[in-house]
């Protein structure tokens, strides 16, 4: 199973050193890259643990080999901003810290990005504070520059930025949406939970497990989603299943495994949990 990269935010940009594996579901990568090349900020809708993520690692990395091959020196492809509601637009743009006797300008992730031509990810936007997206609209026309306002300077993005976003509609509440002045300056690209065939080749590719296991697991999946329609909202990720999946590679009874990464995992509710362990014993005899 390839390794995960190392990305940091906290750091400073980092180079990708391993391939993120990643199965396109459509025409994602296509639609990206030629984002990428006119510069378009790139929006990515979907459910939790369905890839988006893991897309975009691909695709940093993609582009920065392309970058490679025709001798383009991009400093770092990538970094990631785990949104959360305390993340206001300082935290993204810099501040002013004391170093000894002397007060130092330190620039956050977005800045970094902006001057060293990262791509730049907001994973989950709609959970930082307001103020975050109005930091980002200058960057997402034609103008593409970021006002640092606490050091007066207008920072025109490198070439290389980009603007990439994520969050899941229909996790959010309307008070948390994005606006339709933030939203429609992006390009739009939809994901879902895949079908039980591919999702069952990317269990067997990233747990190890085999492809009989994969399939039941996928399908555990699908039945889990079915709840929907009896009132369970959230069904289950792609990322959860995987997890299953390494755990009964690494010894755990299926049956346990699922129990402990699916069941337990998507929710408290015990009706809904005794739900769940009915499909896996269907699934899993």
């Amino acid at each position: 199973m390839n390794q995960r990269p190392q990305v940091s935010a906290a750091a400073g940009p980092s180079r990708l050193d391993s391939e993120p594996w990643y199965l396109p579901l459509a025409d994602e990568v296509e639609v990206f890259e030629a984002a990428y090349h006119a510069r378009l900020p790139v929006l990515l809708k979907g459910p939790t643990g369905c890839g988006k993520t893991r897309f975009v690692e691909h695709m940093a990395w993609r582009l920065y080999r392309a970058a490679e091959t025709h001798r383009r020196a991009i400093a770092a492809p990538l970094i990631t901003v785990a949104c959360h509601e305390d993340l206001s637009a300082t935290d993204l743009v810099g501040r002013y810290l004391l170093s000894g006797d002397a007060t130092v300008w330190q620039d956050g992730p977005l800045t970094r990005a902006v001057r060293g031509g990262a791509i730049c990810y907001l994973d989950e936007v709609v959970e930082a504070r307001k103020d975050t997206t109005v930091v980002i609209h200058s960057l997402t026309d034609h103008r593409r520059v970021l006002p640092v306002e606490k050091t007066g300077e207008l920072l025109d993005a490198h070439p290389d930025f980009l603007l990439v976003m994520s969050y899941n509609p229909g996790y959010q509440s309307v008070v948390k949406d994005l606006k339709p002045s933030t939203r429609q300056r992006f390009v739009s690209l939809e994901f879902d939970y895949p079908g039980v065939a591919v999702e069952a080749a990317i269990i067997a590719h990233e747990s190890g497990v085999d492809a009989a296991l994969a399939e039941r697991l996928a399908r555990i999946g699908e039945k889990v989603r079915h709840l929907r329609e009896h009132g369970f909202e959230d069904g289950v990720s792609t990322r959860l299943l995987v997890y299953a999946g390494q755990l009964a590679a690494g010894g755990i009874a299926p049956r346990r495994a699922c129990e402990a990464a699916i069941a337990r995992a998507v929710t408290d509710d015990a009706e809904v949990q005794r739900a769940v362990a009915d499909i896996v014993d269907v699934l899993l005899p």
